[in-house]
């Protein structure tokens, strides 16, 4: 039994939640009183009120996300028919903004807004001992200070807290989520951009962790076998002294297992940082690069600055000199883009060859201010989460979900590095929108969906398209299919390709070196060449 239980459903089991730790580590003299239950949204919320209610707690946090807010809102519901008594205390992005009009608001006690890692423990200790500081070893060294009531408020604005006010949550990662768990772990806080699409536009100013507790953390990390970290900053590269610092850190302790993801800002790549880069291995670094439009004009229109010459260079640079895998995010149905703006943008990024391209569909997070863009840009947007634009007045209903189908193959065919081969077979010379484009149409209508398709199933209808209505030549595509089907470590001979299997060679098997990282990489670091 626990005081408090901290609890999220998390998108999927291997996202360890970051949040709840930090919640957890600086709970101060509480932290012995509360534990943390994770569960993910597959799971019945019958099933996790019963394990909730099994631990007796008298206050339950739960982190509330656009991925989980339906479910949790189911949760809190049953769970006040059942134990009224349990105050709920809501936490997350999802319920930091425009409060007063979600059902979960209503349902809790309290909502704490912003970055609760200190006020929660204020909130509790107000709960259980009477005071909001009955918790604090010496509440006149924090610059956070209480500022609530909870007889009268509900709705607590979290106090904006400094590194120095937070103890780092990296020891309550256990044996379990280090061996099963993706690993996430910032080095800062904030962002110094305004993007109107971004709750990250909203966390100004970056706040920086003290880099010798952050170093020393990373450390015993590793020293109990974690070898693949997920840095959340947003902006890891916007301090050059910390981004080297942490590079060579991590260069003085590399392994052949090792594996960093960070996001980056695309056009902000110095030669302070470029000297560290290339003495990485290939696949070892993993960079989330967001250009999201290159578009100016809408880029001027969400307030997102982006040398868009000097993106281009840079990741030309990455791919040319380095071993980086690159992942790049563009968004469909921003504010003033037209299908064929983003197609435009799309065929450009091609060009610059990312391992990846994430494409995404606008969401209108809350507190975001691109609601601005509403009215004259036709932007309507679905009520349920996540919020995705369903038309604008440059793309239609029916365009936009084209474009939605455009970004599920994309992801199924190029992303996973299932078909890195036989991917640019689908518009040779001619332009990857549109020649991707004309696939998806294709697919969608030959197969009716766009999950469940299984590797043999999509690697065949890959072949149909290119050879019935692409006109490619036979042989080749076969040839480029049965690779990748090898490459992705199948033994086994489709139907399909059987006619032409006499005539091929296979392709060598994976490298070893390859094996070592996460497989989605590792199928992109196995491509020929």
């Amino acid at each position: 039994m626990s005081d408090i239980v901290l609890c999220t459903l998390n998108a999927k089991y291997a996202h360890a939640s970051f949040g709840l730790r930090y919640l957890h580590a600086n709970l101060g003299l509480l932290r012995d009183r509360a534990e943390i239950l994770e569960f993910d949204i597959s799971q019945r919320t019958v099933d996790i009120l019963e394990v909730l209610l099994d631990r007796q707690p008298r206050i339950l946090g739960l982190g509330v996300y656009i991925w989980n807010v339906t479910e949790t809102t189911r949760l809190v519901g049953e769970l006040k028919r059942v134990r009224p008594e349990i105050t709920v205390v809501l936490g997350g992005p999802e319920v930091s903004y425009e409060t007063e009009q979600q059902e979960i608001v209503r349902l809790a006690n309290y909502v704490v807004t912003g970055e609760a890692d200190v006020t929660f423990r204020q909130v509790c200790a107000a709960l259980l001992e009477g005071s909001p500081l009955a918790a604090e070893v010496d509440a006149s060294q924090l610059t956070v200070q209480p500022a609530f009531d909870l007889a009268r408020d509900k709705i607590i604005p979290a106090a904006l807290p400094q590194f120095s006010d937070l103890r780092l949550p990296y020891d309550l990662y256990s044996a379990t989520d280090i061996s099963h768990r993706v690993i996430y772990v910032e080095a800062s806080r904030g962002c110094p951009f305004e993007c109107e699409f971004c709750l990250s536009a909203l966390e100004i100013p970056v706040r920086q962790a003290a880099l010798d507790e952050f170093l020393e953390s990373m450390d015993r990390l590793l020293q109990r076998g974690v070898r693949q970290f997920k840095f959340v900053d947003r902006t890891f590269n916007l301090n050059l002294k910390v981004g080297r610092a942490i590079l060579e850190f991590f260069l003085d302790r590399f392994t052949p297992d090792l594996f960093l993801h960070f996001e980056m800002i695309p056009d902000r790549l110095p030669e302070a940082l470029r000297d560290l880069i290339v003495r990485f291995p290939p696949g070892s670094l993993q960079f989330e690069v967001g250009i999201q439009t290159f578009n100016t004009d809408v880029a001027e229109l969400i307030s997102r600055r982006q040398d868009n010459a000097k993106v281009a260079e840079n990741l030309n640079w990455l791919r040319r000199e380095t071993g980086v895998h690159v992942h790049a995010d563009l968004i469909i149905g921003l504010p003033g883009e037209s299908a064929e703006s983003f197609g435009q943008g799309f065929d450009r990024l091609v060009d610059l060859r990312p391992q990846e391209i994430q494409v995404g569909i606008l969401k209108r997070l809350r507190g975001t201010p691109i609601i601005r863009h509403d009215a004259e840009w036709g932007m309507v947007y679905s009520p349920a989460p996540p919020y995705e634009i369903l038309q604008t007045r440059l793309i239609d209903y029916a365009m936009l979900q084209r474009l939605r189908r455009f970004a599920r193959y994309w992801d199924l065919v190029a992303n996973s590095g299932n078909f890195v081969e036989s991917t640019p077979l689908l518009w040779g010379t001619g332009s990857p929108y549109a020649g991707f484009l004309q696939f998806s149409d294709w697919v969608y209508q030959a197969s009716g969906r766009t999950n469940g398709i299984a590797l043999k199933r999509l690697a065949e209808l890959l072949f149909r398209f290119l050879v019935e209505q692409a006109q490619a030549d036979e042989l080749a595509v076969a040839s480029a299919i049965w690779n990748d089907y090898r490459r992705c470590g199948r033994s086994d001979r489709p139907e399909f390709l059987r006619p032409y299997l006499s005539r091929l060679e296979a392709v060598p098997e994976q490298a070893a070196s390859a094996r070592s990282l996460p497989p989605r990489q590792a199928r992109h670091a196995a491509k020929p060449g």
